[in-house]
């Protein structure tokens, strides 16, 4: 049955991309039928485990051996353990939401079903990914998201940016695969085998050195897929797909393989102190990078990217913190798919009743127009920026709070960040739906249809309850702890004096927010004359610059530089011992005339040179 919940989607993605045309009328529905059903599959796995005692919750299914080249012995198994279960009720019940949104959203495009087939695709490779028993199995799951994620954000290729857009994200993810194929050989050289359980079991006895870079390998590639510094730059831009592919794959599931990628290999990371500190700071520098280019986007898209540049960071911090934080990483990540999978299906449903327009500027009191989108959106708003009951408060507060525990510095990183979270939030809050109407004479606001609001308001539930209901009701840390171990965090400062300080800098932060954007009139038009800051997070913080800078430019000089010297080096070398071969055979093949006379006269020129040389060695 583990093979099942890929082979839905799987099977889905097939038919609509081979039945072509003949597909159009209904493969939407078979797209949805395929997820749904993996869905309920998922949901069956997961009340037959509920029923088993910790020790017998993990389930493995052998397919067949993959490779067998010498030491080398890789299964085609799937994996079914506390940790992957979670992720698939994720991705499947969170993925079919965004697949019926998407029959709405997506009517009237005329390659609506290879939409679907994408969306089947991308739901299988992410299922193969979170249930592959080896990393070498992991990776070919890893490399199916990309793959899907670049077809899904350039999917209106027409539109230049989002060519780009497509091109910048598999390119730079590239980047961060290169991280996790070392990590595979190193893995491979250093154990003999590439499977979770006999790397877990073989990495104790291993070079301190060679864990650490196994370590920081797999988090290069957790950098990349997860959209952390210093490779966060493609997620703003991949903000150019359409709007159900930002809420399926850059907020509940793709952007989160990189935690799950840790999580996994908590063995590694375990034993190395570099390693996990070296996680820590990339996710703080990302949770506050993120959080601060989110404070002056103007794009409601980008705004929430940056958000969930953010709201990762915070993961990968807690996955950092060891076996005190990989369950409250994951539990973030959980609470995080429901409320930001809902803010962004918020959005699109704010586009489409606004004419497509992605820019704050131009809405304002949409809340009258549009009350189901406004509540829904309200809720996950509420939710993300940590307000009790919430599902983000209960997920967001362990994470700061096991911050503290680790470091004063780590924890007023969280707190910073979580009151910047609150100001970006309610200023997107307040220009979307409070204040004056900003939009043109020719737009007119309506809701969405239920295709698109009954998702919404399903997941609005989540965001209420989630993280009740995954703390006190399904108990998240005796849950995951038999698969990423638990340890309970040093805790520096007491829960009654942090939850009321954290929640003091998100109602500050709020508050400056509401002040400085709902008391005021917003201009339609940006202001110009702004500070450096801001100037600043307009530009996503100069990434790009830097990265052309750093990275593109000398890369471009290098590649000429070698091209020359292939050209006029190598091929040099190469192309002039070839001409004068050719050249040397060529005079010599002129004495190969095929006349009797000439080779009469060569005889009889070579006779007498030896005569003459006989008679000069006599005299």
């Amino acid at each position: 049955m583990i093979a099942a919940l890929i082979g839905l989607p799987l099977f889905g993605a097939t038919v609509l991309l081979l039945g072509g045309r003949r597909t159009n009328s209904w493969g939407h529905y078979l797209a949805v039928l395929m997820s749904g059903s993996a869905f309920l599959v998922g949901v069956n796995q997961f009340m037959k485990m509920v029923s088993l005692a910790d020790e017998e919750r993990s389930l493995t299914q052998h397919l067949f051996t993959w490779i067998a080249v010498g030491r080398l012995e890789v299964p085609f198994a799937l994996h079914l353990d506390q940790l992957s279960i979670v992720f698939v009720l994720l991705i499947t019940g969170v993925g079919t939401l965004i697949h019926i949104y998407s029959i709405g959203y997506m009517e009237h495009d005329e390659n609506r079903r290879k939409f679907f087939a994408y969306l089947n695709l991308f739901v299988a490779a992410m299922l193969l990914l979170v249930l592959a028993n080896n990393y070498l199995l992991l990776y070919v799951g890893w490399e199916g998201v990309g793959l899907a994620s670049y077809l899904l954000i350039s999917f209106w290729q027409q539109k230049p940016s989002a060519a780009a857009a497509g091109k910048k994200a598999f390119i730079v993810n590239r980047v961060g695969d290169v991280g996790l194929s070392i990590a595979v050989m190193l893995m491979f050289v250093t154990f003999g085998t590439v499977t979770f359980e006999g790397v877990a079991q073989s990495a104790a006895n291993a070079n301190q050195t060679t864990v650490t870079w196994i370590g920081l390998a797999l988090l290069l590639a957790a950098c990349g897929k997860s959209a952390q510094f210093p490779l966060q730059s493609w997620l703003l831009d991949a903000m150019e797909g359409p709007t159900p592919v930002s809420a399926l794959i850059h907020a509940a599931t793709m952007v989160t393989a990189g935690v799950y990628l840790i999580a996994r290999a908590h063995a590694i990371f375990d034993l190395s102190e570099t390693a996990r500190t070296a996680v820590v700071i990339i996710g703080a520098i990302t949770l506050l990078l993120g959080a601060y280019i989110g404070t002056a986007k103007d794009d409601i898209k980008k705004g929430l990217a940056g958000s969930t540049m953010s709201q990762i960071g915070y993961m990968i911090l807690a996955a950092g913190l060891g076996p005190v934080g990989y369950v409250f990483a994951i539990f973030h990540l959980l609470t995080h798919g429901m409320f930001k999978a809902g803010l962004f299906l918020g959005a699109g449903s704010v586009m489409h009743g606004m004419h497509d327009d992605v820019n704050m500027r131009h809405y304002g009191a949409l809340r009258s127009f549009m009350k189901i989108t406004y509540v829904t959106f309200g809720l996950g708003f509420l939710a993300i920026i940590g307000i009790p009951p919430f599902a983000g408060f209960w997920s967001k507060d362990e994470i700061i709070h096991a911050a503290f525990g680790q470091s004063i510095l780590i924890g007023l990183a969280t707190l910073l960040g979580a009151g910047v979270t609150a100001f970006y939030m309610t200023r997107m809050m307040t220009m979307t739906f409070f204040g004056e109407a900003r939009w043109e004479d020719d737009v007119h606001p309506h809701e969405s249809t239920n295709t698109m609001t009954i998702p919404m308001i399903v997941l609005s539930f989540g965001s209420v309850l989630g993280g009740l209901l995954l703390l006190y009701v399904g108990d998240i840390e005796h849950w995951l702890e038999p698969v990423v171990g638990f340890a309970y965090p040093a805790h520096s400062v007491s829960n009654t004096v942090l939850i009321p300080i954290t929640l003091s800098v998100v109602l500050l932060g709020a508050g400056y927010a509401w002040f400085k954007y709902g008391r005021r009139p917003v201009p339609v038009t940006a202001p110009t004359n702004v500070s450096f800051l801001t100037k600043a997070a307009r530009a996503d913080a100069y990434g790009d610059a830097f990265n052309e800078a750093v990275f593109m430019r000398p890369g471009q000089h290098l590649t000429r530089l070698l091209t020359f010297f292939d050209a006029k080096g190598v091929d040099g070398v190469v192309n002039g011992l070839a001409a004068t071969v050719g050249g040397l055979s060529a005079r010599v093949r002129s004495t190969q005339s095929g006349y009797t006379r000439s080779y009469a006269l060569f005889i009889f020129g070579g006779a007498a040179l030896i005569a003459f040389v006989l008679l000069l060695v006599r005299l």
